[in-house]
């Protein structure tokens, strides 16, 4: 069993907003983030949106975000 369970797209964004990401540019729904020593991640869910366990493990693994982050 996966220890991410599903989030919401908005609770996601504000973890990731706290550990160090920022929005470097939005177009729509569609953000890339930024953050000092990682890749440009795009993060393009809808706000109302529900991320599943197995995206949010992607994105996880993209970002370095943990589930004690959330």
């Amino acid at each position: 069993m996966s220890v991410w369970g599903a989030r919401k797209t908005r609770v996601v964004l504000a973890a990731l907003l706290r550990i160090g990401w920022h929005v470097k540019r939005q177009t729509g729904s569609h953000k890339v983030l930024a953050r000092d020593g990682w890749a440009d991640v795009i993060f393009a869910f809808h706000d109302g949106d529900e991320i599943g366990p197995r995206m949010l493990a992607r994105v996880a693994r993209h970002t370095g975000l943990r589930p004690e982050d959330l």
